[in-house]
């Protein structure tokens, strides 16, 4: 055990530090007995699903890693794993009180949150009536990192790593947690309307798939696009990327319902369901138009039926998950392929394509399916009888688009006028795992005499100087 001795003095900088942190509530007080109404159950299977949604994002950084260039891999991965990192801070200090704290003119939840402060052991009604607030925000929090994350799929292989970092805070920070609070935060006025999202179709998908679409296209292609053919170059990565991300893809969905009961394996059963129709709507559209079918082809629609079903998963039955799946991969595969070459935008690995469209789909799909039979806080949609459903979900749709298309052009703007966004065309093409981070991700697409001058270290070793 340290002491500190009479003749130690504390830093006067560290005592206004201290003092500042627990004025924001930094140091928290006493924590209140759990509530009784609080569920062992419940709470485990929530914090196991926040466990599972994080485990998704490192499943993102290896799908996206396999369909990169060699070249770009370590960038690739690398910008979403420092998602995680910085998404995790911010979600504490200010992310969920701005998205889910009270209400503020139904647009924004206020700052009462900030740093966690009021945020414990008790259940929030507004949210979750038998776990403790705190997982509640845990859950949510994996929501927030996964969703930017998915963004790096439009603007992959040309863009500056401090950028990238600086504009990431930004589109957390001023358009999801805004449009969280629209559409889940209590008070919030897509809510309010009655717009149906389960685990994120509005709120993750169509904001992360526009906000890519809007990057790719404000960067414009990629140095080498149209001179030479760009493939996946590794689709073992992509299928250990698909196989996180399907299995993770059960706490998103199945822990939407934040609790163990029966409408989380409701939601578990469509959301497999889904997957596998859609899969097999890739591959058959793709056999049609091609003549053959590819793994990565089959994993690119499992991930567009992941997307399709999330916004229904709660809400439709297992028939019409496989409707919600199939169409789901066939609309998404044409979305990657022909609309994509007919616009001619560079989506690099189909941020848009698969969770824009995806996401788009499985919103209006929850506006025709939704039964009140699988769940009774929702509303019947289309094929049961309330047409008026598929019209609140095409406002929800529409805000969720224009919302997030044009606030991520302004703060895309914004950081490329302060900062520069996009590389040099040299550093594109030397690639940017050397240029950005003096790593490569195969030593051997390199000879021995290039690697040390390029990573500064032993090229036998992997030591760095």
């Amino acid at each position: 055990m340290h002491s500190v001795s009479a003749g130690t003095r504390i830093p006067k900088w560290l005592l206004v530090v201290l003092g500042a942190l627990a004025s924001f509530g930094w140091v928290p007080a006493a924590r209140a007995a759990a509530d009784s109404t609080v569920s062992a159950g419940d709470t485990a299977w929530v914090l196991a699903s926040s466990a599972l949604v994080l485990l998704m994002t490192p499943g993102v950084a290896f799908f996206y890693g396999g369909l990169v260039r060699k070249k770009n891999v370590i960038t690739t991965m690398y910008q979403v794993v420092a998602v995680i990192l910085i998404v995790s801070v911010q979600w504490v200090v200010v992310g969920y009180s701005l998205a889910f704290g009270p209400d503020v003119h139904h647009v924004i939840g206020g700052l009462q949150w900030v740093l966690f402060r009021g945020v414990g052991a008790a259940p929030d009604p507004n949210y979750a009536a038998t776990i403790p607030n705190e997982a509640y925000a845990l859950f949510q929090m994996m929501f927030a990192i996964i969703t930017p994350a998915l963004i790096v799929g439009g603007l992959a292989e040309r863009v500056k790593f401090s950028s990238f970092l600086v504009f990431i805070l930004l589109w957390t920070t001023f358009i999801y947690d805004p449009l969280a609070h629209w559409v889940w935060g209590a008070g919030g006025w897509l809510h309010n309307l009655g717009v149906l999202d389960f685990a994120g179709g509005t709120v993750v998908h169509i904001s992360s798939g526009v906000a890519g679409l809007v990057a790719a296209v404000f960067l414009g292609k990629r140095a080498e696009h149209g001179v030479k053919q760009i493939r996946a170059h590794s689709v073992p990565l992509v299928v250990l990327g698909t196989a996180l991300l399907w299995f993770g893809w059960f706490g998103f969905n199945a822990g939407s319902s934040v609790a163990a009961n029966p409408l989380a394996a409701s939601a578990f059963l469509t959301t497999n369901t889904a997957t596998a129709a859609a899969a097999l709507g890739w591959m058959l559209v793709e056999r049609v138009y091609t003549g053959h079918v590819s793994l990565v082809g089959a994993c690119a629609g499992a991930v567009a039926g992941l997307v399709a079903i999330t916004p229904a998963a709660g809400f439709v039955t297992p028939g019409a998950s496989i409707a919600i799946g199939f169409v789901g991969g066939v609309l998404c595969y044409l979305a990657s392929t022909f609309m994509k070459q007919r616009l001619g935008y560079d989506d690099a690995l189909d941020a848009f394509g698969g969770h824009g469209i995806g996401g788009t789909w499985g919103a209006l799909a929850t506006g025709l399916f939704a039964t009140t039979a699988v769940n009774a806080a929702s509303a019947n949609g289309l094929v049961h009888g309330h047409p008026q459903q598929l019209w609140l979900q095409f406002i929800g749709v529409v805000a969720s688009w224009v919302f997030s298309g044009v606030g991520t052009f302004v703060l895309i703007k914004v950081v490329d006028w302060i900062m520069g966004f996009r590389v040099t065309p040299e550093e594109e093409l030397m690639g940017l795992d050397i240029v950005l981070h003096r790593e490569v991700a195969y030593p051997e697409q390199l000879s021995v005499d290039e690697l040390p001058q390029l990573i500064g270290g032993d090229a036998r070793t992997g030591v760095k100087g």
